[in-house]
């Protein structure tokens, strides 16, 4: 069972950086595309960025030159560098696995509990 769990997130001043962690078991023979979302108090979940099973990564044009996914298929983790961070960069993410369907595997989506970042300027 795919549950992801968050950790990295903290409070920083405005210009600082964080390293966001992801955990999520995967099966082998299975692909899974990866993603942050992040939901500021009073809006709706956010892209912010996604790593597909081809390695391609894509970025929200919020944080596109600041925020570097990747991934450590040794450790089934997703990263998330969040470099040069602003005050409207604080919310709560969320870590995201989407198992894709094929011919052993069925589509799941699976969300982590989330972890906050704090951004003060």
């Amino acid at each position: 069972q795919v549950q992801p769990v968050e950790s990295g997130g903290g409070s920083v001043q405005a210009g600082g950086s964080l390293r966001l962690s992801c955990a999520a078991s995967r099966l082998n023979y299975c692909e899974y595309d990866m993603a942050w979302y992040r939901q500021a108090p009073g809006k709706e979940r956010d892209f912010v960025s996604m790593i597909d099973s081809d390695g391609r990564t894509s970025y929200a044009d919020s944080v596109k030159g600041r925020f570097t996914i990747s991934l450590d298929n040794a450790k089934n983790t997703v990263y998330l560098q969040m470099n040069s961070l602003k005050p409207e960069d604080t919310a709560m993410y969320y870590c995201n696995v989407y198992r894709r369907t094929s011919a052993l595997c069925s589509s799941g989506y699976y969300w982590g509990q989330g972890t906050q970042v704090t951004v003060s300027s």
